[in-house]
């Protein structure tokens, strides 16, 4: 259901208390989780949505028509906890991921077609086009790609420390892969081989690619934010943060690429999404979503976030169990 009254006393709240004037509001919210969110994701067509609430485990939501569609649990009877969520390109299937098993779905019909017990334990979760293969993050310091329909690993791609974030083009061809071991890089999935590597002065705790592979993120806590070029491994520019957010380990929990590269939406953990021109890094506009209670000392991080099917319009689910919709 919407909560408009909510947002009102957000805003008036966020007015009055810190003078976020800077910010634009979301236009309407969507509560999906009566308490709050592990985990979450976008379908590439911003028609659906899986959401990994603390207290009911997965679902799937049809983002029109604001319906929850199935529950999405590992266990009949038991709210499984959903750590990481994808879609296929096609958004026809989906993955939903608990630290040591990995199930796959159709979104059509809400079935479970696939269910693996996974090869180690799972810190992140990609699904590649068609729903054949998994590119998994893991904490044995490596991300491996998963045959999903068979099983067995396909690749090794190793690392010194736990793999934290990995994301995969939307042709299956390219992987990136991010680590504590303060490195980002860049695979061909097609043979294993590492393309490029991108080192950070600290854990690397996000990385995202553009569908076509071209142009990857990659955030380090306390470091920096990096747009790269994956054909030369050139670093096209850091994200401008402010020194204290830096010092706080403030940096970014979701991104995602534009379907054209020209735009790159990203979440933070302080309740803030914004929308950055790729080329120049320059920020060309922000939002603030509210918390549930807009008396109390808590907030909401940014799980996910993803480009409207209208121009100019963007969605974001906050761990505090909402959908925003966003405009310029």
């Amino acid at each position: 259901m919407l909560r408009t009254t909510q947002w009102g006393l957000s805003l008036i709240a966020c007015l009055l208390l810190t003078g976020c004037n800077d910010y634009l509001a979301p236009t309407d919210s969507l509560e999906v989780a009566a308490k709050g969110i592990h985990a979450g994701a976008f379908s590439s067509q911003a028609d659906y949505a899986i959401v990994g609430s603390i207290h009911h485990g997965g679902s799937l939501w049809q983002i029109d028509s604001k319906e929850r569609l199935y529950n999405w649990n590992h266990k009949a009877d038991e709210a499984t906890t959903i750590i990481s969520a994808d879609f296929s390109p096609d958004g026809k299937l989906a993955i939903t991921a608990d630290p040591y098993t990995l199930v796959l779905w159709e979104t059509t019909s809400g079935e479970a077609t696939r269910y693996w017990t996974a090869p180690g334990e799972i810190l992140d979760a990609k699904l590649g086009p068609n729903g054949r293969l998994a590119l998994l993050g893991l904490s044995d310091h490596s991300a491996v790609l998963f045959d999903i329909q068979k099983g067995g690993i396909k690749r090794t791609l190793p690392h010194g420390n736990r793999v934290r974030s990995v994301d995969i083009s939307e042709n299956g061809r390219w992987a990136l892969t991010g680590s504590e071991d303060y490195h980002a890089r860049f695979w061909d999935l097609s043979n294993g081989k590492q393309l490029f590597d991108i080192k950070h002065d600290d854990d690397v705790q996000l990385v995202t690619l553009s569908n076509d592979g071209s142009r990857a993120l990659s955030v380090s806590k306390y470091d920096a934010a990096l747009v790269w070029d994956t054909k030369t491994g050139e670093v096209l520019g850091k994200i401008p943060l402010r020194a204290e957010k830096l010092k706080r380990g403030l940096q970014f929990t979701s991104a995602a690429f534009s379907a054209n590269n020209e735009y790159l939406l990203t979440g933070r953990p302080d309740q803030i999404v914004q929308l950055w021109r790729v080329e120049t890094l320059t920020l060309v506009n922000q939002w603030e979503v509210p918390k549930r209670d807009a008396w109390k000392p808590t907030g909401a991080s940014i799980v996910a976030v993803g480009f409207g099917q209208q121009e100019w319009t963007y969605l974001a689910m906050s761990s505090n169990g909402f959908i925003h919709h966003l405009k310029l």
